[in-house]
């Protein structure tokens, strides 16, 4: 039977990537460099989302702890992000295959590679798009549980990080008063099963949660606003507006509830500042003085980070018309786009057949030839589900519950102890 849950002091930003660094490493963003889930690379001089490789993560993993007190020990990483490039024993995370021919084909990375092998012939083929896209499901969340069980049936690893996406995406899509009833049931029903099968194993379970989800109602454009004031720069291709982030005065990386906003010239700092201060929605507008206290002073956030209010989030739109948005803008393309858009959860409703044009998309795939899954809205207003910034209540943020409730010592936890926790877990008596 799993004890009471306690409450996590969560941090800054309160997004998957920094998140899970944070409990990876009992370190914050400005010591671990994860400062969102994704950046300004300066040196590339592009913005780049969703990374994989674990050596973006800096310092010791709770892995490398967990072998300096035990030699035997080893580590399953399932889905939780920065997987590759790692060295943890086992490891498995999403990782489509991308054809020449433009074709984007649903897969999987692991360590070893028969892993991988292994379970798209046992499982089937990694359900990609229920994992992301308007088609997100409780599928991949079951793939992932059968993935989890298998590695520890087979390998029995000294500790196994499990991911289950679902909730996430439905939350975000209807928000957390919105009919949200059947997820729960799915996966509760899932995370029933995981607990008695771990339980069976005579494991310890820690169930933890990133972040809290709040109700949204306003979308903020930062990029919008630094346009008006003539500090980004365009490029123009093929009738369609691109963010020149290296020729652009400021430009800004929007991350769910917080905004990375990155400044050519230091000159420029202040009056960027002052755009922003008195702006709806905008709860706290750091700069180099302010960002410490938050743990954001790292040299991969912006040169000012803003926060929104709890029922406000950020977009990356800069354009004012729709018809000059980037090609990718209606697709599923997270690693194109320069910021998190959660409008790829949603089907554009101004789509008569929606079906047909899919369908029709669909057999110009099966028949080789180029084809653009352009079925994405922008409209923002969708959006009923944000996190990142602040909660206003400690009960809105994220959750632990354990199978040893006399390893828990309060009810509340700074997000930093949750690797701590884990070790007691792992070493305790």
């Amino acid at each position: 039977m799993l004890s009471e849950s306690v409450t996590i002091q969560s941090i800054l930003p309160a997004v998957t990537c920094s998140m899970q660094a944070t409990y990876l490493t009992g370190r914050l963003p400005n010591s671990h460099g994860i400062v969102g889930n994704g950046w300004y690379f300066r040196k590339l001089g592009e913005v780049l989302f969703w990374r994989q490789s674990n050596r973006l993560i800096q310092g010791d993993k709770i892995w490398h702890e967990a072998r300096r007190r035990n030699s035997a020990f080893t580590v399953a990483n399932t889905f939780w992000w920065y997987a590759m490039n790692t060295d943890a024993d086992f490891t498995i995370t999403p990782r489509p295959l991308y054809s020449a021919d433009g074709q984007k084909i649903p897969d999987c990375y692991s360590w070893p590679p028969e892993l991988r092998d292994q379970f798209n012939r046992e499982f089937g083929q990694f359900p990609l798009f229920h994992f992301w896209g308007p088609s997100t499901s409780i599928a991949s969340s079951q793939w992932i549980a059968k993935a989890a069980m298998a590695i520890e049936s087979q390998h029995r690893p000294t500790l196994q990080l499990i991911y289950l996406p679902h909730l996430d995406y439905c939350l975000q899509k209807h928000g957390p008063l919105g009919s949200i009833d059947s997820d729960l049931a799915d996966v509760d029903a899932l995370g029933g099963q995981l607990i008695d099968f771990f339980k069976e194993q005579g494991c310890r379970i820690m169930l933890l949660s990133e972040y809290g989800i709040s109700p949204v109602k306003r979308v903020i454009h930062p990029n919008r606003i630094l346009r008006e004031a003539g500090l980004i720069s365009l490029k123009v291709d093929l009738g369609r507006e691109y963010l020149d982030p290296g020729s652009s005065r400021a430009f800004a990386v929007a991350d769910h509830q917080i905004c990375h906003i990155y400044v050519k010239d230091p000159r420029d700092i202040s009056r960027v500042r002052e755009l922003f201060l008195a702006h709806p929605g905008v709860n706290h507008v750091l700069d180099h003085e302010t960002k410490p206290a938050f743990g954001l002073d790292h040299e991969r956030s912006g040169d000012i980070v803003l926060l929104a209010s709890v029922d406000s989030w950020f977009s990356y739109y800069w354009w004012l018309d729709d018809n000059l948005a980037p090609d990718y803008a209606r697709t599923v393309n997270i690693h194109a786009k320069p910021g998190y858009d959660p409008c790829e959860l949603f089907i554009d409703r101004a789509i008569r057949f929606p079906k047909l044009k899919i369908a029709s998309i669909l057999a110009k795939k099966q028949l080789g030839l180029r084809y653009l899954m352009d079925v994405i809205p922008l409209d923002p207003s969708l959006v009923k589900g944000s996190h990142g910034a602040m909660v206003v209540h400690p009960d809105d943020g994220p959750l632990l519950i354990s199978t040893e409730p006399q390893l828990m010592e309060n009810d509340a936890l700074a997000a930093v102890d949750v690797y701590k926790l884990i070790l007691r877990h792992l070493f305790s008596d």
